[in-house]
């Protein structure tokens, strides 16, 4: 079935920031896919390094959308959990970004050089605010649903928060208030280790002459695969096997590396950090990390709950058993706070242990609930609360959701 699709940047004018600076001009590049009914729209916020090209359709370049498919195809489309042929779908890149949508390798207008360091920081409150922005130029005055893992979970909390008359339903998948403290403690290495980098040189490497920072970048990159993985499917992938014959090492070594086997593990993190340098900003990596490690849904409030207090829609809650980036217990009382809000909220906890890319990589468990809640909101026949309401939640208190269920 051929959907309706479009791909486009558009210019929202003037953007003023959360941290009081502003640029003269904030373009936006975004995706959509349906057609609008004036009912029917769902945002869906993307991830760290994500793009707006959240689902496959005829009109993209593959090539130059930043990514070598479309990230969430596997959910978005005609018939899927997400349905195009009922929902308006928007995905937008957001500020601070690499994929079209002004950010720190943005020309700015005023210099006619790239922003670099330059660049405002960024918030996810100024994401939801040029989201907000870009939905007026479409015409888009309320949402049916608002929909987001990882980063873009918190993204999808800020819509509630600042916009909770503009949204019917949120869906958070894989996500937290906010980051814990060992998750803090990983940001701040991997953007050491891009700042580290001599060809960093303060963030000012930008035109021809000038290497890329990709050593640093790739480290960094390699640091949140390893936070992205769980034990379990780093053993069940790679195990301690040496690579093939024909494995070659990225990175120089000591000369006692020769003696010893190059890893499957370590070919695989460097062949998907040689991949990521080739397709993102060092410099937009560190906005984007900032960004994340600062938000705080609470901000402002007394607490989550009290943030939420004005949305009065319902909420899916998704949570994965072997997420340790994000924890089924940090999901669990992001829960807590919706209910206390007085939203509709069901938790639905899945059994993995795929560890945080479970939201990417497990469409069979993730597709069901989802477009169940889309339809019939937390009364959905998928829609699973596997949270105990009665005592204090522990991760062994929920009940995991398995694929049977939606077989």
């Amino acid at each position: 079935m051929t959907v309706t699709a479009e791909r486009d940047t558009v210019s929202v004018g003037e953007f003023d920031f959360e941290c009081g600076e502003s640029i003269p001009e904030l373009e936006i590049a975004y995706e959509t896919y349906g057609e609008f009914e004036g009912d029917n729209a769902v945002l869906i916020c993307h991830a760290l390094t994500g793009s707006a090209h959240v689902a496959a359709h005829p009109d993209a370049d593959d090539a130059t959308s930043g990514q070598a498919r479309a990230w969430w195809d596997d959910i978005v489309g005609p018939g899927k959990a997400i349905d195009t042929t009922e929902y308006y779908v928007v995905c937008a890149n957001v500020p601070g970004s690499c994929y079209g949508t002004t950010g720190p390798a943005s020309t700015n207008p005023e210099t006619g050089e790239p922003y670099g360091t330059d660049f405002p920081p960024v918030t996810v409150r100024d994401w939801t605010e040029a989201q907000r922005a870009l939905l007026d130029e479409l015409g888009v005055p309320h949402l049916h649903a608002v929909v987001g893992g990882s980063v873009g979970g918190m993204n999808v909390l800020e819509w509630a928060k600042r916009h909770p008359d503009h949204v019917d339903r949120i869906a958070t998948i894989a996500t937290a208030p906010r980051l814990d403290t060992q998750s803090l403690a990983l940001h701040g290495i991997k953007r050491r280790a891009i700042t580290a980098d001599p060809a960093w040189d303060g963030g000012d490497y930008y035109g021809e002459d000038h290497p890329d920072p990709t050593d640093g970048l790739a480290l960094a990159r390699q640091i949140g695969h390893v936070m992205y993985l769980s034990k379990a499917s780093m053993d069940r992938k790679f195990g301690r096997r040496s690579a093939g014959r024909e494995a070659e090492r990225t990175f120089p070594e000591e000369p006692a590396a020769a003696f010893f086997p190059y890893r499957d593990v370590e070919s695989y993190l460097d062949y998907q950090a040689e991949k990521f340098v080739d397709r993102f900003d060092a410099n937009a990596f560190l906005t984007m990390t900032r960004a994340t490690e600062n938000y705080d849904l609470a901000a402002g409030f007394e607490s989550d709950a009290d943030a939420l207090s004005a949305f009065d829609g319902s909420a899916l809650v998704m949570s994965f058993t072997a997420d340790w980036h994000f924890t089924v217990s940090q999901a669990e009382s992001l829960a807590e706070s919706l209910r206390e809000a007085g939203t509709a909220t069901a938790h639905h906890v899945v059994e993995s242990d795929h560890g945080h890319d479970a939201f990417l990589v497990e469409p069979e468990n993730v597709g069901p609930p989802l477009a169940d809640f889309l339809e019939a909101g937390v009364t959905g026949s998928a829609v699973t609360d596997t949270s105990d309401d009665d005592d204090e939640p522990t991760e062994s208190d929920f009940a995991p959701v398995h694929t049977g269920l939606f077989s």
